[in-house]
């Protein structure tokens, strides 16, 4: 059994966290988190850490215990360098509340990277982790809606790099510009890409700690996020009728069932496939089949299959990056939000100084 530290950081964070824990409680009812308990294979531990304290009131299955205000009136307004001066100053409080949880084999944190508590929180988050209990840390990282304006891009690159210079083994990517389209407005949309990640994320524990035909197991999930270059994708899929094995494995890879979109042929480091089914629909020789072509083209593919009665194939899949054209995207878009915001500071108004030189007449 494995111990697992889950952190949701920010608004953002704290959202994917909450419907983490809904998924995990198995019940749609807001009684769920009474009178159930959660569905964790492994021993998990979630906390939610926000400078503002109406969007840790608005999460409704996390617990009271596992929320931790940290008092900076109402947030840090997407203020990257106010948000890291209140870590710093806060430190003490954040790390002692996740020191009481115990010992870890590994951890995970969600965040957005485009705001201000998450994106300037998580990378020095993540060195303290990190150095607290010398174990695999992966950060979840939302990156923005390109139109959400030039402060989330810049938020978005400082951030990003930050976090890749931290002590962060790797970020898994999650791009709301592309997942966009899961809900008909904003609010059903954001609901929408949290409920994806935390299938994923709920999926990968129940693998994790499942009795498989073929075996992957934390070590191979860590091997896999080693691949690339400190970042990572995943992808699900599921499917049903004639040939679903085949459907599910290639729908897993492809652009449409990831978080983040990527060339798998091209800019995938290593791989690694979580397989589920009832064994009727397990095809073993359809399984290799598919695994073969990826192998041809990606360094690495660990492959894990877990039998379950009665279920159609559903597949999970881990993809190390070792570029990407998207994110180079991102990047050139955050340097003219850059330039953008030295402009606007520097043309200003003229209003003021038509009075340079003249004084008030009485």
């Amino acid at each position: 059994m494995l111990d697992v530290l889950m952190v949701g950081v920010g608004q953002c964070g704290g959202r994917i966290l909450d419907q983490i824990n809904k998924q995990a409680f198995g019940r749609s009812s807001n009684l769920g988190r009474y009178v159930s308990k959660q569905n964790w294979p492994s021993n998990v531990e979630t906390i939610v850490i926000n400078t503002a304290v109406n969007d840790l009131k608005e999460l409704r299955f996390t617990k009271a215990k596992d929320r931790i205000h940290i008092p900076h009136l109402h947030g840090v307004g997407a203020n990257r360098e106010e948000g890291k001066n209140t870590f710093r100053e806060n430190e003490r409080v954040v790390m002692d509340a996740i020191e009481r949880r115990g010992n870890f084999d590994v951890g995970f944190v969600f965040t957005s990277v485009g705001g201000g508590t998450g994106s300037s929180f998580t990378p020095l988050l993540a060195d303290k982790l990190k150095y607290l209990y010398d174990i695999p840390i992966y950060v979840f990282t939302v990156l923005p809606f390109r139109e959400e304006g030039s402060i989330y891009m810049q938020n978005s690159a400082f951030c990003l790099r930050e976090l890749r210079e931290s002590s962060a083994d790797s970020m898994i990517l999650v791009d709301n510009a592309y997942l966009g389209s899961a809900g008909d407005n904003i609010k059903a949309a954001y609901d929408g890409i949290n409920k994806q990640v935390a299938r994923r994320v709920l999926f990968l524990m129940n693998a994790l700690d499942s009795e498989m035909l073929l075996v992957t197991d934390l070590g191979d999930f860590k091997t896999t996020m080693r691949g690339g270059d400190k970042i990572a994708t995943m992808g699900f899929a599921e499917s049903t009728g004639e040939g679903a094995i085949s459907n599910a494995i290639k729908r897993a890879i492809s652009r449409a069932g990831l978080l983040f979109p990527a060339d798998v042929y091209d800019e995938a480091a290593r791989a690694m496939l979580v397989i589920k089914g009832d064994r009727n629909v397990l095809n073993l020789s359809k399984i290799k089949e598919e695994l073969d072509t990826l192998s041809s083209q990606v360094g690495q593919v660990f492959k894990g299959v877990v039998v379950e009665k009665g279920a159609e194939p559903q597949v999970l899949s881990v993809l190390s990056l070792s570029e990407s054209e998207e994110l180079d995207r991102l990047y050139e878009r955050a340097v003219q939000a850059v330039q953008q915001e030295k402009d606007r500071r520097k043309s200003g108004s003229k209003a003021f100084s038509r009075l340079d030189g003249l004084e008030p007449e009485y």
